[in-house]
């Protein structure tokens, strides 16, 4: 039986993603143990100079982009077009997200690729699609969670609109890429064909308002921000910092009593169903936030996870960071850095129990570049030197 090191070993990835959702899709690959080798400006990307900064790294590159192997070419030179052309026809994957339209443009749409490699998986990312009544627009993370209701039900009335402080948008997005690109894989092995990929940041942003929206389209009834949640949840401070509680089924009830002294709670027909204790929320809310005034956040989790409801830290950054549970579960890890010497990345997220995910280092810019053209497009030292010379690669 043949013996692999990773999930994906063996295959090729072609990145040529620019900021998040789709170097994140090509990361995760890159994680799951495929080759990806990044294909970028003779500058490099532009992310690897945006902030912040870690020990003069910055913090933002190394998560999309570590484990990976730089090819910096100018793709606008025929000769570089002809590199990539050769790469397309040995490799498994391709991974770009250009406004819609450009990679036609470049010379490299699906058409295009699945004629020089019928196998070939094509990942498309954009901000809108494809197809659809804005495919010809731009955006980032924060449109999806604009246009799909997100920034409306979060918080409560009264409220202006709330982004998320970090990019949930183009990390599901990348998720679903990469899920689609595993599942056009597996397809592969069975029809022989490769075929392209369509996700986008709008479709991402109605994933995480499905049930409101479906709620909204069935009953004519819009939302109110703040009351979608059980009872008790939501955020509720301490003496000395805040706790997350989230027990609003049924099956919880009769513990929450116990938590809050109340055992007359648990038969009393206020409380005792779901849509009850909602209608009698302000109850519930004031008597956790009485327990709560006089415990520090330590003490409030220790007493509610005695009493088996389900309660968390809400954690500023600098908390998180000192929580033991990502550096245990290796969720975040600390790799080599050519500039930084140390630098955290996102890790592993799978714990398979044979073939291990790969977390690597971070490229410098066309640090592979001979590697690449000299073993996968067969050119020689004299024609790679050749290439530099005349500035077609870094």
């Amino acid at each position: 039986m043949a013996s692999v090191k990773a999930p994906l070993e063996g295959i090729r990835v072609l990145d040529l993603g620019r900021h998040q959702a789709g170097p994140r899709c090509a990361q995760v690959l890159a994680r799951l143990g495929a080759e990806v080798i990044k294909v970028e400006r003779l500058e490099g990307e532009e992310t690897r100079y945006h902030g912040p900064y870690s020990n003069g790294q910055s913090a933002y590159w190394p998560q999309y982009n570590s484990g990976k192997k730089s090819l910096a070419i100018d793709l606008r030179r025929d000769e570089a077009k002809e590199i990539l052309r050769e790469l397309v026809k040995v490799s498994d994957v391709l991974v770009q997200n250009f406004r819609p339209g450009t990679i036609e443009k470049m010379g490299f749409g699906y058409d295009v690729l699945k004629e020089l490699n019928p196998r070939i998986v094509m990942v498309n990312v954009s901000a809108y699609g494809q197809f659809g009544p804005y495919r010809d627009k731009i955006g980032y993370d924060p449109i999806g969670q604009a246009m799909s209701g997100i920034m409306m039900v979060t918080g409560e009335d009264g409220m202006p609109p709330i982004k998320a402080g970090v990019p949930i948008i183009d990390r599901t997005t990348a998720l679903h890429a990469a899920i689609g690109t595993l599942a056009a894989l597996h397809e592969r092995d069975i029809s022989g064909e490769g075929q392209s990929i369509d996700v986008c940041l709008a479709d991402t942003g109605y994933s995480y308002t499905e049930i409101p929206v479906t709620a909204y389209v069935g009953s004519g009834v819009e939302p109110n921000r703040g009351s979608s949640g059980g009872v008790p949840g939501g955020e509720y401070p301490c003496k000395d910092g805040w706790v997350l509680i989230a027990a609003g089924d049924d099956h919880h009830w009769h513990r929450v009593c116990a938590a809050l002294d109340k055992p007359e709670w648990a038969n009393d027909p206020r409380f005792t169903e779901r849509n009850e204790r909602f209608k009698n929320r302000a109850e519930v809310h004031e008597a956790v936030k009485t327990l709560l005034a006089d415990m520090t956040q330590k003490e409030a989790l220790e007493h509610f996870t005695l009493n088996d409801v389900v309660i968390a830290p809400v954690n500023t950054i600098a908390q998180a960071a000192e929580d033991p549970h990502p550096w245990e579960r290796r969720a975040l890890v600390e790799v080599d850095d050519p500039i930084a010497g140390k630098v955290v990345v996102s890790g592993d997220f799978w714990h398979f129990s044979r073939t291990p995910a790969v977390i690597g280092t971070t490229p410098t810019v066309g640090e592979h570049n001979d590697d690449i053209l000299t073993d996968l497009v067969n050119l020689s030292e004299d024609q790679v030197k050749e290439l530099r010379n005349s500035n077609v690669i870094t």
